[in-house]
């Protein structure tokens, strides 16, 4: 059993047999160790506001199992074009007003062209001036791309793994799990923030639940941000029936997040209108310390502000007002230098 001493460990050399290791621990002493892990480098009691807007919804090219807005699949979703500059400055100010710090914008392509870039390039800095942190999802991306993000003052890239290495060939065919890590390692070589998880029940093995942590924790630099998405199941899509993920097993995963890259900001994302309050409070508790927050999260319901607020309340939890730009990864945050 860990004791209050317990430290965290900051590597980038798991094996899949250490994960599968923490995973396998008993419910209760893995939270337990979790929480301690979470309490050395972060307040327990804060949390930080993203919201996630589409820029650009439907029509794409890839087959994503899981996605609503890939071509392949018949679902009810209009394609629409890329967001006029004026309306995504106007929901990047009313995220702001309800308390997000960080406006995320997502675009359902492959890859951008380089015209498109430069509207995107327009929408980071506009968001900027308005004091919030910028997090652009876009697909793939090239040298010269990442540069001219880099240059615009981009601070996040999201670009999830979104299962592991082994499962993901029956989720996705239309582009390589390699093709995921090169674009990973382009954002990372040119010094923009990593915001990069994955997506649970889409039929997965615990163990590759395990190996998709070991891929994201064992990155030459932690992602700043993990998102842990809960599917949402879409009808039309050819993932929609797949048999639901035990609520209990999806805490269990954020928390081995936790241990794994105990500096990074864990974000309990898409999925969350249907958990009850006290899921998610157990995912708080296993060291969650990020959300989504608004009506929606690009094409799915996401849980109501009004339902957040009150849950925070309950919970004794508050927004995170402080730079998270300013916590660095990979080395150990002061705290954990401290213990």
């Amino acid at each position: 059993m860990p004791s209050p001493a317990f430290s965290p460990e900051l590597r980038h050399d798991w094996s899949l047999d250490e994960v599968m290791a923490l995973f396998d621990q008993p419910f209760m002493d893995l939270i337990f160790r979790a929480q301690l892990a979470h309490r050395v480098c972060f307040d327990p009691n804060k949390v930080q506001i993203s919201t996630l807007l589409s820029i650009k919804t439907g029509a794409c090219p890839e087959d994503c199992g899981y996605c609503a807005q890939s071509a392949s699949h018949g679902t009810d979703l209009e394609p629409e074009r890329l967001m006029p500059l004026a309306e995504a400055i106007a929901a990047a100010a009313a995220a702001k007003a309800l308390g997000a710090t960080r406006f995320c914008m997502g675009a359902a392509w492959r890859n951008p062209t380089d015209k498109n870039l430069d509207r995107v390039t327009d929408m980071i800095a506009a968001v900027h001036d308005l004091g919030l942190e910028t997090c652009v999802t876009l697909g793939m991306l090239t040298d010269a791309q990442t540069e001219r993000l880099k240059a615009a003052g981009l601070d996040y890239y999201n670009h999830n793994l979104d299962t592991s290495p082994e499962f993901y060939g029956q989720v996705i065919t239309t582009r390589t799990y390699q093709d995921r890590l090169d674009t990973l390692a382009r954002i990372q070589a040119a010094g923009i923030k990593v915001c990069s998880g994955g997506i649970l029940g889409l039929g997965e093995s615990r163990r590759d639940r395990a190996s998709l942590l070991r891929q994201l924790a064992n990155l030459p630099q932690h992602p700043e941000s993990v998102p842990i998405n809960l599917l949402v199941q879409v009808e039309g899509t050819p993932l929609h029936g797949t048999a639901r993920l035990d609520p209990l097993e999806f805490v269990r995963t954020l928390a081995v997040a936790r241990l794994l890259m105990p500096a990074s900001q864990v974000r309990l994302s898409a999925g969350r209108a249907d958990m009850s309050d006290e899921l998610q409070a157990l995912c708080f508790l296993a060291g969650a310390n990020s959300i989504f927050y608004g009506e929606r999260l690009l094409t799915t319901p996401n849980a109501g502000a009004d339902r957040d607020l009150d849950l925070f309340q309950r919970l004794g939890l508050s927004f995170e007002a402080v730079d998270a730009a300013e916590r660095t990864v990979p080395g150990p945050c002061e705290r954990c230098e401290a213990h």
